[in-house]
């Protein structure tokens, strides 16, 4: 991705007159005849050059580095929108959100609970199955029966016969191939942290076929997807998943419709209701 030299100076330029020295910590000294912080502020705030910012904001001069970037972030007193921003004005990926990780914000909880017309689960980036609705649990069985450690849906995939059971033969290749495309990308989002490091050491050991798959190095983020299901009370079911991203980078809402006029299927899982159970496995 190139830099915008031009609209990166503008901001830099604009988040720096939009500052007094005493929102930074400095002292006022001399009257000043432009309004904000002065270039040689910011620059001794950033720790660098005053003649390197200088050519930032007259849209000269290198690409910043992520380090730079950071830095002119915290000198400039940028909200995290506004970091990201300068990154994408740079030309570089802006850094990772924090992580929620099992934690379900109210409005997320409040969101699952209102979308009861259909399925809609929240998983986490590596496959963790955080919560569900009753649709969801009526589609695809109770996962939450089995221990919490197990309730990943790459792990289940791999380890768990009977899942694959819900799906048609000629699409489990593909549909292993998509898990394991979207966990990389998941894995190297987070640094290949403790988390994704035993996640997937324990997919390498528990099954060949995920090893190799892995090995592949194939990457792809799962968005949207069509979702064909046997069910064992309604037989074939076609869905389509939507896979919204949460401010939090590492949960997703997954929200699964019916195509035009498969509207029915909804109405079948109400009757099941939420006390439905698929037959599952449990694996160590």
């Amino acid at each position: 991705m190139e830099p915008n030299r031009p609209d990166l100076a503008d901001f830099l330029r604009v988040s720096r007159e939009r500052l007094t020295p005493r929102d930074v910590g400095l002292a006022e000294g001399p009257r000043r005849r432009t309004p904000g912080l002065r270039r040689e502020e910011v620059a001794i705030l950033a720790s660098m050059s005053a003649d390197y910012y200088m050519r930032l904001e007259q849209a000269r001069g290198p690409r910043p580095s992520t380090e730079v970037l950071a830095a002119l972030a915290g000198a400039l007193r940028l909200t995290e929108d506004e970091r990201d921003h300068l990154y994408l004005l740079a030309g570089h990926r802006p850094p990772e959100g924090a992580r929620a990780g099992e934690y379900l914000r109210p409005g997320l909880r409040y969101l699952l609970d209102r979308l009861d017309g259909v399925p809609v689960q929240v998983v986490s980036d590596l496959g963790d199955l955080l919560a569900q609705n009753d649709l969801a649990l009526a589609l695809f069985g109770c996962v939450c029966a089995v221990a919490e450690e197990d309730r990943n849906i790459v792990l289940r995939w791999f380890t768990d016969p009977a899942v694959r059971g819900h799906f048609e033969a000629a699409e489990h290749e593909e549909q292993a191939r998509q898990l394991v495309a979207d966990l990389r990308a998941a894995t190297t989002r987070r640094g290949n942290d403790a988390a994704s490091r035993a996640l997937v050491a324990r997919l390498r050991a528990a099954s060949p076929e995920f090893a190799a798959l892995w090995d592949r190095h194939e990457v792809a983020v799962r968005r949207s997807h069509p979702y064909r299901l046997v069910h064992p009370d309604l037989g074939r079911i076609d869905l389509d998943c939507e896979v919204l991203a949460t401010p939090a980078a590492d949960q997703r809402l997954r929200i699964f419709t019916p195509p035009p006029g498969g509207t029915t299927v909804l109405d079948d899982l109400r009757t099941l209701g939420p006390q439905h159970r698929h037959e599952t496995t449990r694996r160590p």
